[in-house]
């Protein structure tokens, strides 16, 4: 997934208004108003590098004359004490968007370094790892953004995307193939087609789905021998159905899951309970305006 400039924009100058960045008093009256400097954006930790675009956003935002120059590219790897970017202007500028620059830059970074993580433990298995809607909010965007740093792939982005059966659809609707069947009708009803996901508890919910042909099919918080069955299943049984395994996977489990021949894996955690990449942002140089 790629950021658009409009994205990045609406994203940043809502955390700019949420900060009340333009009335940064403490930064105000203590900086010299002429003061100008260079600062550089180091990594205190290792990990894999997600949000520079909106490190540039930010300052664009706050005061177009300042300068940010990427060291790296996001989706690097990066060590501590490596830079990330340098920064040149006015040290107004550059102290009132510090903190909004950086928790964009902590956040993506640390999604795309968990997401590697991940992708590392699938190791050479042709398994895709996926996102979820689990995303904080007004930031799906740049979280699924973060999550393509780190070599994952992105699942639907909205409720539009695509149609996902969930169990209070499959519920509301009267089980699997009554769901899916409604779903049908109101797309030819709409003059619409897009893929069908039924997630499924059970094999037996499992073999309704294939039976149904949809294009995906989650199996959810299910036992990898019960999801090693249905790969089975759908490979003797002709269907092109794609296979995706979501539930409390971890680090220490997805190798397991993706062994049951499963097509993807999602895992919410990539979005919703990342940790924050260690950076900061410190003053290596400053000058005084004539």
């Amino acid at each position: 997934m790629q950021l658009t400039t409009e994205t990045v924009r609406t994203a940043v100058l809502a955390a700019l208004a949420e900060d009340q960045s333009a009335d940064d008093v403490t930064t105000r009256w203590s900086v010299p108003a002429a003061l100008q400097v260079e600062a550089t954006m180091i990594a205190k930790q290792p990990g894999r590098v997600g949000g520079l675009p909106a490190v540039q956003g930010v300052y664009a935002a706050i005061d177009p004359t300042v300068t940010v120059r990427p060291a790296v590219a996001d989706g690097d790897s990066v060590l501590p004490g490596q830079p990330l970017a340098w920064i040149s202007g006015a040290a107004h500028s550059i102290i009132t968007g510090e903190r909004v620059a950086l928790n964009f830059v902590q956040r993506m970074s640390g999604i795309a370094t968990l997401t590697s993580a991940f992708v590392a433990a699938i190791g050479a298995r042709p398994v895709r790892l996926l996102d979820t809607r689990k995303t904080a909010p007004g930031l799906r965007a740049m979280d699924k953004y973060a999550v393509s740093c780190g070599g994952g792939t992105n699942h639907r982005l909205d409720l539009a995307a695509m149609v996902l059966l969930k169990e209070n659809h499959l519920a509301a609707a009267g089980g699997v193939l009554a769901a899916v069947r409604r779903v049908r009708d109101g797309m030819t009803a709409e003059g619409r087609g897009m893929a069908i996901e039924v997630e499924v508890t059970t094999a037996e919910e499992a073999c309704e789905a294939l039976d149904c042909q949809v294009e995906w099919i989650l199996l959810d918080n299910m036992s990898a021998e019960e999801m090693a069955t249905v790969v089975e299943r759908r490979n003797t049984s002709g269907s092109t159905s794609q296979l995706e395994a979501s539930g409390t996977i971890t680090l220490d489990t997805v190798a397991d899951v993706a062994a049951t021949g499963v097509d993807a894996v999602s895992v919410g955690a990539l979005t919703h309970s990342p940790a924050a990449l260690d950076i900061s942002l410190l003053v290596t140089r400053d000058h005084e305006l004539n």
